[in-house]
């Protein structure tokens, strides 16, 4: 299995670097087997039955990308550089965090960086690229001056477009976002409102809430050529009992299991790992889902439009089918969808 396998011909004009608005307005591409229809998340109820459950990941993403400065004096005098910070992951130290800093090389362990808010804080490590930081601030206090000083960690393909604003604050969150500590977003998530949510209620649909903790790792490339030898970053979750409940319940009645987006997926299939059933899990998962994988949870799932080589392309491809997949996505290019974690959205019901 090459990487070149999971390749296409994307044009620049279908990045989407706003959301649609309202957000179940997106466009949504249904796939059941081979037959593709062109519709609109507000209409995914009509496509689901009484009794299925979607599965919806309740991370929060923290606004995690930050400015600041270093200040160094020296025998020529004072000297400041602009330091970037987009936090990854918090460490079992207090106010201790794993960060992508740029530029690194300006930093030296032991020196200070200082934000807006009464934020501040200490390069202890480099390692791999990344840098450990340890903050002024801890817990509520620590969230606090990170919400006043801290930006929308946009993706990359979004960030080299335009700067992170105000209107991000509200678009890049699920609107049932309730556990900090993702740094991007499950975006599939994202063209769900109040209204929409109803509607399925009214339908019959379900609903279960797991929590994965979305990584920057997320959008790194895939780096060899041979995609089975690449290792997938780790992200902790959480199934909870009751949810492990609800879905095995669904599974017994008949009804489907709909994960909405590849974060959601990833985790409940994780939680399936050992007995083949769902099951409570908590953890770190690096679990890499490609052709050829034993799905156990899953019957359908909404996701939007992956990058070319990506991990996530070698996901949807393993759950519809490579041939299926490459039928889908160029439907979508040809049709005008909007693509990545602003974009559009589908509805994959594999034969």
């Amino acid at each position: 299995m090459k990487l070149s396998d999971f390749d296409f011909d994307l044009p620049e004009s279908l990045i989407a670097t706003r959301p649609a608005r309202p957000r179940s307005a997106a466009r949504l591409l249904v796939a059941r087997g081979d037959a593709i229809t062109d519709a609109h998340a507000f209409d995914l109820p009509d496509w689901l039955r009484a009794g299925d459950r979607l599965v919806l990941n309740d991370t929060r993403v923290i606004p995690a990308r930050l400015e600041g400065l270093r200040h160094r004096s020296g025998a020529a005098g004072d000297t400041q550089a602009r330091i970037e910070v987009t936090l990854l992951e918090p460490r079992p130290e207090a106010g201790t965090w794993t960060a992508m800093i740029k530029p690194l090389k300006k930093l030296r362990e032991g020196e200070m960086v200082r934000f807006a808010a009464g934020l501040s804080a200490e390069l202890l490590a480099k390692a791999d690229g990344q840098g450990v930081l340890r903050f002024n601030l801890a817990g509520e206090d620590f969230d606090a001056a990170l919400a006043k000083a801290g930006a929308m960690p946009l993706p990359p393909y979004i960030a080299a477009r335009r700067a992170a604003d105000a209107r991000d604050a509200e678009d890049y969150q699920t609107v049932w976002a309730r556990r900090p500590g993702a740094v991007a977003a499950p975006t599939a998530s994202l063209h769900f409102d109040d209204a929409l949510l109803a509607a399925l209620a009214a339908r019959g649909v379900e609903i279960s809430y797991v929590t994965l903790h979305v990584g920057a790792g997320t959008f790194l490339p895939v780096k060899v050529e041979d995609v089975t030898r690449h290792r997938m970053h780790a992200e902790w979750g959480e199934v909870t009992q009751s949810a492990a409940a609800e879905i095995a319940a669904t599974r017994s009645a008949g009804g489907r299991v709909i994960p909405v987006g590849t974060t959601a997926l990833r985790l409940i299939e994780s939680a399936a790992r050992d007995s083949g059933a769902i099951a409570p899990w908590q953890g770190e998962t690096d679990i890499f889902i490609y052709p050829g994988f034993d799905f156990r949870v899953t019957d359908a799932l909404v996701t939007n439009f992956h990058l070319p080589r990506s991990t996530l392309m070698m996901l949807v491809a393993a759950w519809m089918g490579h041939d299926a997949i490459r039928r889908i996505y160029a439907h979508a290019v040809e049709r005008g969808y909007r693509f990545f974690s602003y974009g559009d959205a589908s509805l994959l019901i594999p034969r």
